[in-house]
């Protein structure tokens, strides 16, 4: 009994023991838990239109809000994967770009969404994976011929399509290194067992091919203005080609060879092809200049940068990329204010470029401007300079009617608040 007694007591006085021990601790004053604070990423920069990723540089990145860590990270990146992004899902991959960074990018981004012909089917091959036993015919190989060897399925297709396009022949070492399945590695396995000559052949000949073109063929004097599918035909090229020739100097050219340069600018017809042919050829000046009056040359010093069009742009020298970029900026700017804008557009050529400014004009008297408070909705949300802020400004100017008031709760940065200030009365 007194054993039972004493064990119950022991246990009352531990129990008691915990309860103050606790009553202690819940009564202690909590510590504060530090604010937790998320960092957003930068913004996408105001004015930022379609680019092409492959094409900026270690600066450029920075200017899109990228750190200098990250730019050299994106940049190392692209070339670890062959110095070329092929689609937007292997952009996304690189660690240096968060998926918030991705998402604001990504409208912006000129590429394909997964690129998988390319990324897949068609990269590059190292050089322990092409197989070749001994010397061999390209002609003469199948589909199934060319994937023993290593390449993908789609790969070996698009070798005997591009095989078809040159006439069923590959012709030469030259011709077949231009299939652009074939990477400089690849072509360095496979040149030294090519049954082929290093050079085109005269008359681009295969004697194996019935849709290729033709050899011995008898020259007549032509002129190459009235030359219709079938005479280019007769003159040995394929059906492709002759139609490539056609269509070229319909659309290209507005229907005619103005001379022998115009020919060999044409990219079916080689330097050899056109040397067989120059003796031959007769440019009647009533057939080489019924399109003159299309064909006038513009003075570009008296052409304002506002309506210059996308032709002028490439008769001035332009390439067909920066020529679209250029009208397409344009557009959504609704006319360029000064020309800085022009050299600061996306992917264009800037050494061009800049020669192009340097002799127009630009006229800036018709481009459409307004005050904070009562720009259009719409012109705000589409506006390249504007969009970033319009549902701020929107809101703000509810209650404000003044857009000093305004600028101040935009709280912009000076570059960015300069650039729209270009677009206000």
């Amino acid at each position: 009994m007194r054993k039972t007694y004493y064990r119950k007591l022991a246990f009352l006085g531990m129990l008691l023991i915990v309860l103050m021990a606790f009553q202690n601790y819940m009564s202690r004053e909590k510590p504060d838990f530090p604010e937790v604070r998320f960092i957003s990423e930068t913004a996408v920069p105001a004015g930022l239109s379609e680019f092409d990723p492959n094409t900026l540089d270690g600066e450029q990145w920075k200017k899109l809000g990228f750190s200098e860590k990250q730019a050299a990270t994106i940049l190392n990146y692209k070339k670890m994967i062959g110095g070329t992004f092929t689609s937007k899902e292997q952009f996304k991959k690189c660690y240096a770009v968060s998926p918030e960074k991705f998402a604001l990018l990504e409208p912006y981004l000129l590429l394909s969404e997964t690129g998988e012909n390319r990324s897949k089917d068609f990269k590059s091959f190292e050089k322990n994976t092409i197989r070749v036993s001994g010397k061999f015919n390209p002609d003469r190989l199948s589909a199934e011929d060319w994937e023993r060897m290593g390449f993908s399925e789609k790969q070996a297709l698009a070798i005997l399509k591009y095989r078809k396009y040159l006439g069923g022949s590959f012709i030469s070492k030259e011709k077949f290194k231009e299939c652009f399945i074939i990477s400089d590695e690849v072509y360095r396995q496979l040149d030294p067992h090519l049954l082929l000559p290093s050079k085109a052949p005269d008359h681009f000949g295969n004697s194996d091919s019935n849709d290729g073109v033709q050899s011995n063929i008898s020259y007549r004097p032509f002129d190459p203005n009235t030359l219709n599918l079938d005479g280019w035909k007769a003159l040995g090229f394929s059906e492709k080609q002759a139609a490539t020739i056609v269509n070229y100097r319909d659309r290209n050219l507005h229907g005619s060879f103005k001379s022998f340069e115009d020919i060999q600018k044409c990219f079916v017809i080689s330097p050899e092809k056109f040397r067989e042919l120059k003796p031959y050829i007769r440019l009647n000046p009533a057939t080489a200049q019924k399109d003159e009056k299309q064909q006038e040359k513009t003075d570009f010093s008296k052409t304002d940068l506002n309506i210059i069009t996308y032709k002028q742009l490439l008769e001035f020298g332009l390439d067909e990329k920066s020529a679209g970029y250029i009208i397409g900026f344009r557009k959504k700017l609704g006319g360029f204010v000064n020309k800085e804008q022009i050299l600061e557009t996306y992917n264009i050529d800037k050494e061009a470029v800049q020669k192009l400014v340097s002799i127009c004009p630009l006229d800036a008297s018709g481009v459409p401007r307004y005050a904070l408070t009562d720009a259009p909705e719409e012109w705000l949300k589409n506006h390249p300079y504007f969009k970033y802020s319009a549902d701020k400004i929107l809101f703000y100017r509810i209650s404000n009617s003044d857009d000093k008031k305004i600028w101040k709760l935009l709280k912009l940065k000076p570059e960015y608040e300069a650039r729209m200030k270009l677009y206000l009365k």
